[in-house]
């Protein structure tokens, strides 16, 4: 079983970018944005996304880059003394090289920073979290950032109105004696066609057939496009947390009814709504942030933390269990608490 428990290691600090520019379900540019079974308010009502923030120049990186600005230095950090970038996305700059190189360069960091890509999706920055607390916990390494999100390319066609652009960066340092973190992580790999680009890497590489647009669930959509089997992520989400989450407590025996704050990814409202009712926790101590910014992969967790319980969490003790869960098919459970933790103000570029 996918149980780890990491320990000396405290998460120091949380930022978030997101591009300056909004995009609304209720009054959409694009009349193809919206499937035709619904209309512009029956879509925000069932699926809790009202706007998103979308800009079709900025890269992930370049998100993650003023994040980890204006985090580095609201923590008053030196840069020489960032022994560890790692960069989680599915949006990176180029197939290769590796982006987290490039953001050792453009942010300044020493020339012996540890800097590694991963590549996941929703439930990404829970295993980020672990990869990188597991490096720091032997102490030979001090200081790190974990720098998360996503934001998809804008190819000619309709936009999705669930998915949204953000990065994140979340610090974390060695601190002996800290609890650090309790892990339960899960893979169905059977499911990986629920949440696919086809074409465009190694399996199926890019032909003039890939730019062709096909009907994929009532919506035009080319083969450089994500589509997704919406009913089938839904009951997969659904069922996954709740388990998750349970089995966490279960096997490091702790009562998840008296954690302070549940941070779900933020797929779809109705969704996470059902989590909660499985769970049987109180609705005020699941923050939420799809209404402004939608589905934001990766970043979906952090992004949720800085715009929501900035000012709420900062100068006292505070649990969370945080679980992601989606593309892959992959989830991950994290139960942690943070004391003096500094969260950035939202970051607009």
């Amino acid at each position: 079983m996918a149980f780890i428990e990491i320990k000396n290691v405290r998460l120091s600090g949380l930022s978030a970018g997101v591009p300056k520019n909004i995009m609304s379900n209720l009054y959409p540019n694009d009349k193809d944005n919206i499937s035709t079974d619904y209309t512009p308010e029956a879509f925000v009502e069932t699926t809790g996304v009202k706007e998103r923030r979308i800009s079709s120049s900025l890269t992930t990186s370049d998100l993650c880059y003023e994040a980890a600005e204006r985090l580095i230095t609201d923590l008053k950090w030196e840069k020489k003394d960032i022994d560890m970038l790692i960069f989680l996305s599915q949006t990176p700059d180029y197939i290769l090289p590796a982006t987290s190189c490039i953001l050792q360069d453009r942010l300044g960091l020493s020339k012996e920073c540890y800097a590694e890509d991963i590549s996941l999706g929703c439930s990404g920055w829970v295993y980020g979290l672990s990869t990188i607390a597991s490096l720091l916990s032997t102490g030979s390494m001090k200081k790190a950032l974990l720098l998360v999100g996503d934001a998809k390319p804008i190819a000619e066609g309709p936009l999705d109105p669930l998915f949204g652009h953000a990065g994140t960066v979340t610090a974390l340092e060695y601190a002996e004696g800290a609890k650090g973190f309790q892990f339960h992580f899960g893979t169905d790999g059977s499911g990986y066609d629920a949440i696919i680009t086809p074409d465009g890497g190694s399996r199926n590489q890019i032909t003039a057939q890939s730019l062709e647009y096909e009907d994929v669930e009532g919506k035009k959509l080319n083969r450089l496009q994500t589509r997704m089997k919406g009913m089938d992520v839904f009951v997969f989400g659904m069922g996954t947390a709740a388990k998750s989450v349970k089995k966490l407590a279960e096997h490091f025996s702790f009562d998840y009814q008296t954690t302070d704050y549940y941070v779900f990814h933020q797929a779809n409202m109705k969704m996470n709504t059902m989590i909660i009712k499985k769970l049987g926790i109180d609705p005020a101590k699941v923050p939420s942030c799809m209404y402004e910014f939608g589905n934001t992969s990766s970043a979906s967790i952090p992004l949720t933390m800085v715009t929501q319980l900035k000012g709420k969490i900062e100068n006292r003790p505070t649990k969370f269990i945080c679980c992601g869960f989606g593309v892959g098919l992959s989830w991950g459970t994290v139960a942690f608490s943070t004391e003096q933790v500094v969260v950035s103000n939202l970051v607009e570029v």
